[in-house]
């Protein structure tokens, strides 16, 4: 076993979080070395190409609001990037309707835009309530009981994978849109209302945004170390150690879920633990679908709320840009709502029966091929113990000189910009943390 010389930062995991912190660290001019456990970076913002159709792991979109950042971001994109308005849709009682639904009801069947109209009226005149203590309270509250049950609540329900009651509120600030009774009536009526939401305008690299992955590691500040995951760390000696090589280090920066690095700390206390194991997310099952042919709709994506269907999202990279798709062809994500392991042979019919009936496909035969593919960590679960979990978990790493970060090191629910911002913040964080270590435990 080989004893490295001790570094002031370790990163583990090259995501575009770790990405951007080695970017940063770099800028500051502090030593450092970066681990991740594949034989590529990115994380989950890669791009695969197969027979000429290129497929993301799903929407990954670029909304940048933040200056630095973009620059940032279109430093290692150059030219090569596009930027798209949105176009999202919501398929439900065998029609699509603008995004988001709770201001968009025009088109709907009668009797049930009524109900949806009247149930955030009746909201919006009620007298004031208390904090909602769950997200289903929080959707009765702002949009009425119409609009929570023909979308908010089996939507919500389908992309969680767990009831809007276990969850909390406070996940949804940035990521619900919360129209004005204007916008309700508005879009009750058809009349053209400005777009809502935070990903009104988005950027797109031609070629998958993969490409800002291969652009930041290829001029990465230090050399990126692939298929190197630690056995265990040693919080308190502050050590990694591999197969073959331990590694000090005075800060680690970990862009790892969060409860993979706790599995793999030694001699912690066991109410961190017990806090590690309330932790909860859900995994996904999605499809990746090649087209002969056109998308038969021009959208970005589509939420579709209703039980019947087995996808709860429907993408189309292609849409995105043309270039994700062989001259004439397009192609798609499908995000399943069951967590169950699928069959193929009978999901895949059903799968072919519901894009052609929201007229994405124009028959079975235009499928040419399709993909299965799981993402293990998607999406955070902000329940009841959520927070109580963190003010146990965090305090103890940051004790012991541990950043942790990102989308599931940070454990929560947030965008590639975050991502970004996320790798930026832990560099700073890293630094100062640097500047007042002390000797390690022993």
């Amino acid at each position: 076993m080989t004893r490295s010389p001790r570094i002031p930062v370790a990163v583990l995991g090259a995501g575009l979080t770790g990405l951007s912190t080695s970017h940063h660290l770099g800028r500051a001019g502090l030593e450092h070395r970066i681990f991740e456990r594949l034989g590529c970076a990115g994380g989950h913002a890669i791009t695969i190409d197969e027979q000429g159709y290129r497929f993301d792991r799903t929407g990954h979109l670029l909304h940048l609001g933040d200056a630095d950042l973009r620059a940032f971001a279109l430093g290692f994109l150059g030219a090569d990037v596009l930027e798209v308005d949105r176009r999202s849709l919501i398929w439900s009682h065998g029609t699509f309707t603008r995004y988001p639904f709770q201001a968009n009801t025009f088109g709907l069947p009668p009797d049930v835009a009524y109900e949806c109209l009247m149930g955030f009226v009746r909201a919006h005149f009620a007298p004031p309530r208390g904090e909602p203590r769950d997200f289903e309270e929080f959707c009765l509250t702002h949009f009425g009981e119409g609009i929570s049950k023909h979308f908010m609540i089996p939507y919500n329900t389908r992309l969680w994978g767990v009831s809007p009651r276990d969850i909390t509120a406070a996940w949804c600030s940035r990521f619900v849109p919360l129209p004005k009774l204007e916008d309700v009536l508005a879009g009750a009526v058809g009349k053209t209302t400005a777009e809502l939401g935070y990903n009104t305008r988005f950027l797109y690299p031609r070629l998958g945004i993969g490409e800002l992955a291969k652009g930041m590691t290829a001029s990465l500040p230090v050399k990126l170390e692939l298929e190197r995951a630690p056995l265990s760390i040693d919080p308190f000696a502050r050590e990694l150690v591999f197969e073959n090589e331990t590694v000090p280090y005075d800060v680690l920066v970990s862009t790892v879920p969060l409860p993979v690095l706790i599995g793999l700390l030694r001699g912690i206390p066991d109410i961190v633990m017990q806090a590690a194991r309330r932790l909860r997310c859900t995994h996904l099952y999605y499809l990746d679908v090649a087209l002969d042919g056109p998308c038969g709709k021009p959208l970005h994506w589509v939420y579709v709320p209703e039980e019947k269907y087995p996808f709860y999202r429907v993408g189309c990279y292609s849409n995105f840009s043309a270039a994700m798709a062989p001259p004439g062809g397009a192609n798609l994500y499908v995000e399943l709502s069951d967590r169950t392991a699928p069959n193929l042979e009978t999901l895949m019919p059903r799968v072919a029966d519901g894009l052609l009936e929201m007229g994405i496909i124009d028959s079975h035969k235009q499928i040419r091929f399709s993909r299965l593919r799981r993402i293990d960590y998607a999406y955070v679960i902000f329940d009841h113990a959520y927070f109580s979990s963190l003010e146990v978990i965090v305090p103890f790493l940051e004790k012991n000189h541990i950043v942790t970060t990102g989308r599931y090191g940070g454990w929560n629910y947030s965008s590639m910009e975050d991502a970004l911002r996320f790798g930026r913040d832990a560099a700073d964080r890293a630094s100062i943390l640097h500047s007042a270590v002390a000797p390690p435990e022993i």
